[in-house]
């Protein structure tokens, strides 16, 4: 089994990404990627791996999915009082991987996450099909529960008391992830990827380096 493991292998042979090709804004830069992406008709493009860690230093990840994108940095929903939630409030540090194996590249984005406006969650949450609102109320995610039945019945009883008009609880809603640097790795044949490291600088700009693979 783990000779067949270690002989799985693919050469990347797509595309290439050099310094004098790069946008000086990251977030420019993600953006063409993330056009492309798009356009590559990617399933679920928007899917990335977010790494969290306790005070102490203890990691856990999962898949969210980016909702947006700005200058300031990409933003993600979830119960504040899940697994992820609870270790943002102990240690803001965070990390977003994509990887759009398609067009063989992957981006790394680390940074501060915070919580982004009340005003803001409310208005996301408005736009949410109405059983995702609904799972908002019935599931309090990452905590043990007997069996499939317990969220179930939470889901009938919160759509007896709101109807239609589903509000966005206290406890859900939306993180800013605030880069301090960014990475834009293509894969090329040989392992021998391109990798582009953006640092956050004091003075508010963008330093440009070449990572060996």
């Amino acid at each position: 089994m783990m000779n067949s493991i270690a002989d799985i292998r693919k050469e990347y042979m797509k595309e290439t990404l050099l310094e004098k090709d790069v946008d000086a804004d990251p977030i420019l830069q993600f953006g063409k990627w993330w056009d492309e992406a798009l356009r590559s008709d990617i399933d679920e493009a928007n899917a990335m791996i977010l790494a969290t860690a306790t005070a102490d230093g203890i990691p856990s990840a999962r898949i969210v999915l980016l909702k947006e994108y700005n200058e300031q940095g990409f933003i993600f929903f979830t119960n504040y009082k899940s697994r992820k939630g609870v270790e943002l409030a102990e240690n803001p540090q965070a990390c977003l991987v994509f990887f759009w194996k398609e067009l063989e590249r992957q981006v790394r984005i680390c940074g501060v996450a915070e919580k982004i406006s009340a005003s803001a969650s409310d208005a996301y949450f408005s736009s949410r099909p109405h059983d995702s609102q609904l799972g908002a109320w019935a599931s309090e995610q990452s905590s043990v529960i007997a069996n499939r039945a317990v969220i179930e019945e939470r889901s009938i009883e919160y759509q007896g008391q709101f109807g239609d008009n589903i509000p966005r609880p206290d406890w859900w809603g939306g993180y800013l992830v605030k880069p301090k640097t960014i990475e834009f790795w293509q894969g090329r044949p040989g392992r021998l990827h391109d990798r582009i490291l953006y640092s956050l600088q004091a003075g508010g700009g963008w330093k440009i380096e070449r990572l060996a693979p």
